[in-house]
């Protein structure tokens, strides 16, 4: 697990570590030592602490004038044992909401499983994005399947013609604009 890398190839156009509305405002990640594990296995340092021993995280791009972010994820997400949901929602979505963010894209094809419990979070993170939406890109089938099992599905758009984006092809507002245009085409907007 410790060549697995955030994807870099817009770091040249957003780092959350620089920017001062970011809640990783600050972070500092080594290139070289290898400190956070998940199950004993280390990780590549890129990969960003939510304080959680088992789900680690990037925000790739955030546009604030657009109102939306890209946040990319490694790990398990396990609401079960260790609350993932609780602590993600606290240190980042809470204060992206704040800065304005309604529209979450979320990818885990480096989420390896997930454990659910309640959908209170969830449930939560849905109303305070009410004129927005949350996305989840490039998750397993079943990872998603076990979401599905937790009525996630409810809060979170997933599946479908959003598991055919290569969102590595695009830009983030391209991207962002994909998106948006099929969760448009969804709801019949």
């Amino acid at each position: 697990m410790h060549t697995i890398e955030p994807f870099y190839n817009w770091l040249e156009l957003y780092s959350a570590s620089e920017d001062p509305r970011s809640p990783l405002y600050g972070a500092e990640n080594s290139l070289t030592y290898f400190t956070n594990t998940i199950y004993g296995y280390y990780i590549h340092p890129q990969w960003d602490d939510i304080e959680s021993e088992t789900l680690f995280l990037k925000i790739l791009y955030t546009d604030y004038d657009l109102a939306f972010t890209v946040i990319e994820f490694i790990g398990e997400w396990n609401d079960t044992l260790h609350n993932d949901i609780m602590k993600l929602k606290r240190n980042i979505i809470d204060p992206m909401v704040h800065e304005g963010i309604k529209h979450f894209i979320l990818i885990g094809e480096n989420v390896f499983n997930f454990h659910g419990s309640d959908d209170a979070y969830y449930e939560e993170w849905f109303e305070d994005v009410e004129e927005g939406w949350i996305a989840a890109i490039s998750f397993q089938d079943f990872v998603l399947s076990e979401m599905k099992n937790y009525n996630l599905d409810y809060y979170i758009n997933y599946g479908g013609s959003l598991e055919e984006v290569h969102w590595r092809t695009y830009t983030p507002k391209r991207l962002f604009a994909l998106i948006n245009g099929m969760i448009q085409k969804r709801l019949g907007i």
